[in-house]
């Protein structure tokens, strides 16, 4: 009967994951489905010690401990560092599953049973790709001196494919023998150097499908877990995170027009966004404007789109961009913003970035929906993107990025570019629109501009 009743609880916690995954699809019950899903956790913790009939004070100070860090990173962390904190997330949890299988390897009374092997073996192949794979990430997104150009490894997909075929074996072998300690250790060994070498050729403009697809590795490397230690509400929460991470790693894949074998073994390579026309050629061109200038086009315009980028968030130019979109509607103009899927380093970062601002959802529109009426728009400010606005990507077959979907600003009647200089983005190549006839640069710190374009409108009247 108690065994049956911690089972019908264990079945509660996994429903609250499922209607917290749900509630986060939304940015308006993102933060609800965030504070069921911690409710779903904490009760799956308590239940387990209840089924074990025990209180473990080392789980507790666990809880404690890892409670207050994870308030004050909620607190300090900014947000232009969230995609950086969310990599290491997706890796302690690869880590942990690592440690928790091979843990329990090394129990007496642990099953040699071939499924549990193979659990275990599992758990502890994608635990140790998905912890090493999110440090490279981490350290891309950090800009660390190490990672920020790709690092191609000599034969580097022939390497991979051979500790692939390795891994496969030792699994196998794991599985079938039933001798585990040696197999094990050999297994995330490996596994650590092929997370490495998976993750280091990849490009930064790659990192938001890079950073959906390791978190689906945590939730499959955590499903695997709950099987080796019998654990029902593992299993589904970690299926849970790996099927969302797989779906949101397929749609970000979309929106680059890019399949998921070619961001892993192709990656943008610095070596192909030099074969297109140097900066100096292709900047030739461009024209500079103040905000003064940018202030009397606002005035005139009827609808206006902005297209928020990466560099916005360091900036931390959202609120002064809800300021400035105030003003412009009590002129009477009709003010929205373009989000491009990939815009930022993680999925959603724009999203998440103009919530903090309280600008309202029914404002931000995607790409798609979006791109078909960019040529009713008579100013688009494109605020700190690059990459997702560069109309190479339609021109070029040969550019990195060729392909990719991109926002069509350069289909507005007017294109205010705000950056800090004509730096290339992440793909390392230069933007023809920056020199369209229809284009002008405002350069400037982000947030600095947009006050200064608020000043101008204020003294306009």
């Amino acid at each position: 009967m108690y065994e049956a009743l911690i089972n019908l609880a264990y079945v509660v916690s996994a429903i609250l994951f499922i209607f917290g995954l749900k509630y986060m699809s939304h940015p308006r019950t993102a933060v609800k489905g965030n504070l069921i899903s911690a409710g779903a956790m904490l009760l799956a913790i308590v239940l387990t010690l209840a089924a074990l009939k025990m209180i473990a004070t080392y789980v507790i100070i666990g809880l404690v401990v890892g409670g207050i860090i994870g308030a004050v990173l909620a607190i300090r962390v900014q947000m232009t560092d969230v995609p950086q904190l969310v990599a290491l997330f997706n890796g302690f949890g690869g880590a942990a599953t690592v440690f928790v299988a091979g843990a329990e390897l090394l129990r007496p009374n642990t099953s040699t049973a071939p499924d549990v092997m193979l659990a275990a073996a599992l758990s502890g192949l994608i635990g140790a790709v998905t912890f090493w794979g999110s440090l490279v990430a981490y350290g891309k997104l950090q800009e660390l001196q190490i990672f920020k150009k790709p690092i191609d490894i000599p034969s580097g997909a022939v390497v991979n494919i051979v500790m692939v075929a390795i891994l496969l074996l030792l699994t196998i072998f794991m599985a079938g023998s039933g001798w585990s300690l040696i197999p094990y250790i050999l297994i995330v060994v490996i596994a650590s150097i092929l997370g490495v070498t998976l993750v280091v050729p990849i490009g930064g403009a790659d990192m938001p499908v890079v950073i959906a697809l390791l978190n689906s590795y945590s939730g499959l490397a955590a499903a695997a877990t709950g099987f080796v230690i019998d654990n029902n509400v593992l299993i589904i929460s970690g299926s849970l995170v790996g099927a969302s991470g797989l779906i949101l790693t397929q749609i970000m894949c979309k929106a680059m027009n890019r399949s998921l074998v070619n961001v892993i073994f192709g990656g943008m390579q610095s070596a192909a966004a030099a074969s297109g026309p140097a900066a100096h050629e292709v900047y030739a061109n461009v024209r500079s404007t103040s905000a003064d200038d940018v202030a009397m086009i606002l005035d005139a315009a009827q609808r206006v789109v902005v297209v928020p980028g990466y560099g916005l968030a360091v900036a931390q130019a959202q609120h002064a961009v809800r300021d400035m979109s105030t003003i412009l509607e009590e002129k009477g103009i009709d003010v929205e913003y373009a989000i491009h899927p990939v815009a930022g380093r993680m999925p959603g970062h724009m999203n998440v970035l103009l919530a903090e601002a309280d600008i309202p959802y029914e404002k931000l529109r995607e790409m798609d929906a979006i791109n078909p009426t960019m040529g009713q728009v008579d100013v688009a400010i494109v605020l700190g993107a690059n990459d997702v606005v560069n109309p190479v990507a339609n021109t070029d077959p040969n550019s990195p990025i060729a392909g990719m979907p991109i926002v069509d600003v350069d289909k507005a009647r007017t294109v205010i570019v705000i950056k800090r200089s004509l730096s290339p983005g992440f793909a390392g190549i230069p933007n023809p629109l920056f020199a369209a006839d229809n284009s002008l640069m405002f350069f400037s710190d982000g947030k600095e501009a947009i006050l200064d374009i608020i000043a101008a409108l204020k003294e306009n009247g």
